[in-house]
């Protein structure tokens, strides 16, 4: 399922899930400005294990402290399509769970998802990995996690594809998300102690989890959930 839009009405205009989204496209087109020298920048803001616990050891001239590496890497993608995927959950779900936080508390809220969706990763993967991580999927995860528990019923516009035809239908957001997170879960036990193919399952799995955690706290008001099966 690939979702489309959201049927889910919101009062404040969503100025940090726009910045955030135009700031991920900034940094994107710079990385592509930058040609052969494109690596070597993703390497000094990438979050790489090993630095974290050893500073030094593959980064020799970091740009940026490895304690900050797990916000700046948020900003970084892999490609068009990595960057893409991740643009269009954060516009779906993020506006909606910026408008029950307000703000501050949603940027505060996405970074710490971020940071520990990180921090999942290492814990199930490999904590002396020269891998770099990148992407802002794990804080997009804890926006999806809150969403769900925000909004279980609110309808998402969803396009499943059916061999050579689709179809574009309201599907609750409990089973959008509810399928999103199975399929990170089972993903993640096929790729347990490395990437699985390059993508840190276990940092959506633990941006997932922490979004779910911290959403009641960070609430800043009730959400009065109008929607119905």
């Amino acid at each position: 399922m690939i979702p489309l839009r959201d049927e889910n009405p919101t009062t404040l205009t969503p100025v940090v899930t726009v910045s955030l989204i135009v700031l991920n496209c900034l940094v994107f087109l710079y990385q592509l400005s930058l040609g052969p020298a494109e690596e070597r920048f993703i390497l000094s803001y990438a979050a790489v294990p090993a630095e974290w616990f050893h500073p030094g050891t593959v980064v020799g001239d970091p740009a940026v402290p490895s304690a900050l590496t797990v916000l700046t890497s948020m900003f970084l993608h892999a490609g068009l399509m990595h960057l893409g995927g991740n643009m269009l959950y954060l516009w779906i779900f993020g506006h909606n769970v910026e408008d029950t936080l307000g703000h501050a508390r949603f940027l505060v809220f996405y970074s710490a998802s971020g940071a520990a969706a990180a921090a999942a990763q290492v814990a199930f993967t490999a904590p002396d990995s020269t891998v770099p991580m990148i992407g802002a999927s794990g804080a997009i995860s804890g926006v999806l996690g809150a969403y769900l528990l925000l909004f279980p019923r609110a309808r998402v516009l969803v396009l499943i594809p059916l061999g050579f035809l689709t179809r574009v239908m309201p599907v609750p957001a409990i089973v959008v998300l509810g399928f999103w997170i199975v399929m990170q879960i089972i993903n993640g036990a096929f790729s347990w102690g490395g990437l699985g193919g390059g993508v840190a399952w276990f940092a959506h799995i633990g941006g997932f989890a922490v979004g779910l955690a911290l959403i009641k706290v960070f609430q800043r008001r009730p959400v009065n959930d109008i929607f119905r099966w």
